[in-house]
């Protein structure tokens, strides 16, 4: 028996074998367009892009921890109420804003 017969060569890894590494990548790309169009479009100066982001990761996580941990393990109770938490201070914000109007421009003093 030779030395080489004894040496096993490592495994090649592909990533795509991995089903989470999908998962995270398709998270960074989604998270990068949603930051890119809210920071185009957010006339708010980004209170409605994180409302978007807790009500987008509270259905997420909720969706997982329904799906997947079947019988409820320790992380569905934190998950959910965290982020049930935070949807309600998403919709306190949001419908307790109070709405004014602005008074038109006035005119400038006169000139003496």
């Amino acid at each position: 028996m030779s030395p080489a017969d004894l040496v096993i060569a490592h495994p090649t890894v592909e990533l795509m074998n991995y089903p989470i590494f999908i998962g995270a990548v398709l998270s960074v790309v989604l998270t990068t367009f949603l930051l890119w169009v809210s920071g185009r479009f957010d006339p708010t100066g980004g209170v409605l892009t994180i409302s978007i982001m807790i009500v987008l990761g509270m259905l997420g996580a909720v969706s997982y921890c329904l799906m997947f941990t079947i019988p409820p393990d320790d992380i569905t109770p934190g998950i959910v109420g965290g982020l049930t938490a935070g949807f309600g201070a998403v919709v306190a914000h949001w419908l307790g804003r109070v709405q004014t109007k602005q008074p038109p421009p006035s005119e400038p003093p006169p000139e003496p």
